[in-house]
């Protein structure tokens, strides 16, 4: 039984995937935060599965240097034989642990490369791996530039900000000023960590949008399979839904993203790359080196029984993953989500209570009224979620749609 230290968790799906991943791969862990009351808050009414760790310790996790020497401690009392973290902005601090600890785990320059936007295109720039043309900028007056060489409309995002947060389409300078001025004033990410005031424009990409989920091992990745992804909310890039497998030729996304992972360095490690089919080819948009949000890694053991997140915990402690898939009965699996025509309270989501009833549906959650809706410009904004398989055939995305399709939000305020 190995000893997992988790750092930190995002609170959403995987904060209750990855430590079941973790106990049914027959290890344990304990959870270090910096601020425990923000996963307390994130379940009031049960106690949270990320308590349920064989200890619960605080440290201050954002302050690196002091966080090795207080690991390096720990490590000495209660034996740790891997690090993880489901929360992109630890996963840096993670690599740099279990390095310091001599445990296994993919390269720290590595992890930090795939979770700066700006490192990695300048990395898979390096290695011709395709992707779009893009140019970095620090501050006002070199962005307008930039963008103007490029050409609009463009894509323009932070470097280090996930769930979509802050990126963008935009249509011209005006729009681009507005974009720049929204991201100026953010200054920290959601766990207090400064952030980088580097801003990334790329050519906006067209075509469809896949991830492909690997799992890499000494060197050698494995494609486990490629997830498609709905996308909702112009000029926003909100991830509205997705289905595993996809259902539309993938033809070279697995070959870019396989580029892309070695381009990075990244090696014991579950990734989650996406990729844009376009008509010039498949492009790469980003590398995320953990095992995919948004329930990803559910519709995928659901229809082939490999437990990403349980991959990544075994990577973690020096295993080799079993990746052979099963048989389990289900041709497709989907999820779609439930997003908010605006900000302000929810009164009630209507046409719920029939997702409780409805055969094919496997999970579901709606927020409850008196929840807090904000603007539906990232990921952050789901009022929630519901997932269908399909034991027949590559029907799931069609359905789940078709459910979110009959809620409604009622909201118990007016607009202004």
């Amino acid at each position: 039984m190995g000893h997992l230290l988790m750092i930190e968790s995002w609170v959403g799906a995987m904060s209750s995937l990855l430590p079941r991943a973790v106990n049914e791969s027959g290890h344990r862990f304990t959870f270090l935060t910096r601020d425990l009351h923000h996963y307390l808050r994130a379940a009031p009414s049960h106690p949270h599965p990320l308590l349920a760790a064989e200890n619960v310790l605080t440290a201050e996790t954002n302050d690196v240097p002091a966080l090795l020497d207080h690991v390096e401690r720990l490590h000495e009392v209660l034996r740790f034989d891997g690090v993880i973290s489901s929360c992109d902005y630890y996963l840096p601090t993670v690599a740099r642990v279990a390095a310091h600890l001599g445990l296994p785990g993919p390269d720290p320059l590595a992890v930090e490369r795939a979770c700066r936007k700006d490192l990695t295109r300048t990395a898979l720039l390096e290695a011709d791996v395709p992707g779009p043309r893009f140019a970095l900028a620090d501050d006002w007056p070199a962005l307008a530039k930039a963008a103007a060489e490029l050409g609009y409309p463009l894509v323009v995002k932070p470097v280090d900000l996930c769930a979509g947060m802050h990126v963008r389409k935009v249509a011209d300078e005006p729009e681009l000023r507005e974009a720049f001025a929204a991201m100026e004033a953010f200054p920290v990410n959601a766990r207090n960590q400064p952030r980088v005031r580097t801003v990334l424009v790329e050519e906006l990409l067209t075509g469809p949008e896949v991830s492909v989920e690997t799992v890499t091992v000494d060197g050698a990745t494995h494609v486990v399979g490629v997830t498609d992804k709905s996308i909702a909310g112009d000029p926003w890039f909100v991830e509205s839904g997705h289905m595993f497998p996809a259902d539309l030729p993938t033809t070279g996304a697995e070959a870019v993203a396989v580029a892309a992972i070695e381009a990075l360095g990244l090696d014991r490690c579950v990734a989650h790359t996406e990729v844009k089919l376009t008509t010039d080819g498949p492009k790469l948009v980003e590398v995320n080196p953990r095992p995919a949000g948004n329930q990803i890694t559910e519709l995928v053991r659901r229809v082939t029984g490999i437990d990403l997140p349980a991959a990544y915990a075994q990577l973690a402690v020096g295993e080799r993953p079993d990746l052979n898939p099963a048989d389990t009965g289900v041709r497709s699996a989907a999820i779609s989500f439930v997003l908010p025509r605006r900000s302000g309270l929810v009164a009630a989501v209507r046409g719920a209570e029939a997702l409780g009833t409805a055969p094919d549906v496997v999970d579901w959650s709606i927020k409850q009224p008196g929840h807090r809706a904000g603007d539906p410009t990232s990921n952050n904004s789901y009022l929630g979620h519901v997932v269908v398989t399909d034991p027949a055939g590559l029907g799931a995305r069609a359905r789940a749609e078709q459910l979110v399709g009959g809620l409604s939000v009622d909201y118990a305020e007016v607009p202004a």
